[in-house]
């Protein structure tokens, strides 16, 4: 099978009157998968501009999506207040940055929606595990997360990094090595 007569595509042919062995698209023909053709949807950008504005109207139902999307994929990082200090950051990895800082409180919409699409720094990009409208509905919460009374900008102790676990502390939820330690409740 390896050694079989084919054209290879785009390679010269004398079987066509164009000699070329593709043959062009039909006109009006859309691209296998989904056709992407709203540009601030789809990239965050207008004419290679970040948007400031999402790309359609939020509902109610939008933002409980967001909710959820944000507890699902960035509350790990960024906690459910969205201070930075979730659960795998106390366990090592390197703290986001608060939501409730100026910068972010002043981050345009297509600027998160890039960083949610490809990633910044220690943030891995989403793109594959998240539907571009969910990141769009994630980023109406993160906004209204933003405004919400209780949000307020982390004070200077809730800013500092986490302190390193002690070396052989387990994880919480987790035995130490050698089985439990004795308490003065009875071993439990």
């Amino acid at each position: 099978m390896h050694n079989q007569p084919k054209y290879r595509p785009l390679r010269a042919s004398t079987l066509f009157a164009n000699g070329m062995s593709a043959r062009p698209a039909i006109e009006g023909t859309v691209p296998r998968g989904a056709l992407n053709a709203d540009e601030p949807l789809f990239t965050g950008k207008e004419y290679g501009v970040t948007v400031t504005e999402m790309p359609f109207a939020i509902t109610a139902a939008d933002l409980d999506r967001g909710q959820q999307r944000y507890n699902i994929f960035c509350a790990p990082c960024h906690d459910q207040s969205g201070n930075g200090r979730g659960m795998v950051v106390q366990r090592g990895y390197r703290q986001p940055p608060s939501f409730h800082i100026d910068r972010m409180k002043q981050a345009a919409p297509g600027y998160l929606f890039d960083v949610i699409t490809n990633g910044f720094g220690a943030m891995p990009d989403y793109k594959a595990q998240i539907d571009a409208r969910d990141r769009w509905r994630i980023i109406a919460y993160v906004k209204a997360l933003q405004m919400s009374p209780g949000a307020a900008a982390p004070d200077a102790a809730d800013s500092a990094p986490l302190p390193a676990a002690p070396q052989g502390t387990p994880p919480p939820g987790q035995k130490p090595p050698g089985g439990t330690p004795p308490s003065g409740r009875g071993g439990q």
